[in-house]
């Protein structure tokens, strides 16, 4: 699966899930745009350990949830490395709640990254894979976008309206050849689970038939695949990362 050649743009990619798309996206030859939102020295990071790997890479500090930042970032890419391959959108976060005391700014903040801000990225970056009659997005959604969770109804929405755009737009771009899948991982051990106590930890590893969490790298290996040359012939699909959790 070599990417050689291909520039990928990473969003949320400063750590967990996003730091690991980037990572092995540069190991299979591609350069990448790590974008992030406020750590710039973990991002910087990042692009240390890439241009550690012989690749190219830069840091670009851009709110997804704006477009005009989104629009920002890609033109830095293409100033940068003159086209864009790939993009991932997996920039996420969580402001946990139960629905009834939810506030709008709990709901607003979690939709505008998780659902508006791919969508910024499809239309500001579609645009130019639109014109190279090519590109690869995979869109990072969730497991609970499949089957909810609790306390997290802003979540879950926004997790599951991604996976409708992620097969609107797949039937848009078809045509361009440019394919659209989603990936759903389930309980992946990031900075999100290391604050779950060991009784939840228990608890969720009970529903899990493979009885691990998964890995950042789990996620970024199908990642790679469906942005890849074999994957070519796949689009509109969605594929969950998470040992068996949503069967």
């Amino acid at each position: 699966m070599k990417l050689t050649g291909k520039t990928a743009v990473v969003t949320g990619a400063s750590r967990g899930i996003g730091k690991a798309v980037a990572l092995a996206l540069a190991g299979h030859g591609a350069r990448v745009v790590v974008n992030y939102l406020n750590n710039q020295a973990a991002a910087e990071a990042v692009v240390s350990e890439i241009l550690g790997l012989g690749q190219e890479a830069v840091a670009v500090r851009a709110d997804v949830g704006c477009l005009d930042d989104m629009k920002l970032l890609a033109q830095t890419a293409l100033d940068r490395f003159g086209r864009i391959d790939i993009l991932v959108n997996n920039a996420g976060l969580v402001r946990d709640n139960y629905v009834t005391f939810m506030k709008d700014e709990e709901w607003d903040s979690v939709v505008d990254t998780c659902l508006k801000g791919s969508f910024h990225g499809i239309k500001v970056v579609g645009r130019e894979m639109m014109r190279q009659k090519s590109g690869r997005i995979v869109n990072i959604s969730s497991d609970a976008g499949l089957m909810g969770d609790m306390m997290r109804a802003n979540y879950a929405a926004a997790k599951a309206g991604l996976i409708g755009l992620t097969k609107a737009v797949a039937r848009e771009f078809a045509g361009s050849g440019i394919t659209v899948n989603a990936v759903a991982p389930g309980v992946i051990a990031t900075d999100l689970t290391a604050g779950m106590t060991e009784a939840k930890k228990a608890r969720q590893l009970e529903w899990i038939p493979q009885k691990r969490f998964g890995t950042p790298e789990d996620v970024a290996a199908l990642v790679v695949f469906l942005v890849s040359d074999e994957a070519g012939y796949i689009t509109g699909q969605v594929v969950c990362v998470d040992g068996g959790l949503n069967m």
